[in-house]
C-alpha cells in the first residue's frame, strides 16, 4: 500500500511539474472562452498553446537539463534549493518572452495578460524566497492556475461553479500530500507556495480592472 501511494505521489509531481501548469491553463483558457464567450481563430489558438509550451516549459526545461549535464543541479526538480537560484532566473527570463508573445504580438484578453504578468512575477518571487527557504514551485503552479480560473470567471462575469472548485482544490490538496509524502517540502512550504500562486495569478487582473 505505501508502495502503491508513493508511485501516485511520484506520478502526481511529474503530471504537475510546474513548468507544464502554463501549458495545461493556456489550453483550458482557450477552450472555455471559445465555449463561453467567442470562438477563437485555430491559428491563434495554436500558436498560443505551442509558444507557451515552448517559452514556459522546453526553454526552461532545455536549460536545467545544460545546467546537469554541467554539473551544477542534479536533477529536474532541483531537489537542492540552494541550486535553485540560476535555473528560476533562467526560467523567469523566459516567462517574460511568454508575456511579450501573449500580450504585444497575439493580444490576448487582458485577463490571460494578466495571469502571464502574474506568474512571471511569481516565479520572480520564488527565485528570491528559495534563497532562504524552500517554497514549492509545484503548490505555486497549481496556485497559480486556480487563480487563474477566478481571474477568468472575473473577466468574462461569471460564477465558478461549485464542481471546478471543488476539483481544483481537490487536486491541489492531493499534490500538497504528495509533495509532502516524498519529504521534498513541509506542510507550510506546500501551503505558502499555493497561496502565493492564487495571489500573483490573480491580483495583477484586479487591479488592471479596478484600479487602471
Amino acid at each position: 500500500m505505501n508502495r502503491l501511494i508513493d508511485i501516485t505521489a511520484h506520478t502526481m509531481s511529474i503530471m504537475l511539474y510546474p513548468l507544464f501548469i502554463p501549458t495545461y491553463g493556456m489550453a483550458l483558457f482557450c477552450y472555455a472562452f471559445s465555449q463561453h464567450v467567442m470562438p477563437l481563430p485555430l491559428v491563434w489558438t495554436l500558436v498560443a498553446i505551442i509558444g507557451t509550451f515552448v517559452l514556459t516549459c522546453m526553454l526552461p526545461i532545455s536549460a536545467i537539463w545544460i545546467l546537469i549535464r554541467r554539473g551544477h543541479v542534479q536533477d529536474l526538480e532541483i531537489a537542492n534549493a540552494a541550486q535553485r537560484t540560476i535555473p528560476y532566473l533562467y526560467t523567469t527570463m523566459s516567462f517574460g518572452f511568454w508575456c511579450y508573445l501573449m500580450i504585444s504580438v497575439l493580444h490576448a484578453p487582458s485577463y490571460i495578460g494578466c495571469v502571464c504578468i502574474g506568474a512571471t512575477i511569481a516565479i520572480g518571487l520564488i527565485s528570491i524566497i528559495n534563497r532562504y527557504w524552500k517554497i514549492s514551485a509545484h503548490l505555486t503552479g497549481t496556485g497559480g492556475l486556480f487563480g487563474g480560473l477566478m481571474s477568468y470567471c472575473v473577466g468574462i462575469g461569471a460564477l465558478p461553479t461549485w464542481g471546478t472548485i471543488c476539483l481544483w482544490s481537490g487536486i491541489s490538496l492531493a499534490l500538497m500530500y504528495a509533495r509532502i509524502r516524498l519529504n521534498a517540502h513541509t506542510p507550510a512550504q506546500v501551503c505558502a507556495g499555493w497561496l502565493l500562486g492564487i495571489f500573483c495569478s490573480f491580483t495583477p487582473y484586479l487591479i488592471y480592472r479596478y484600479v487602471f
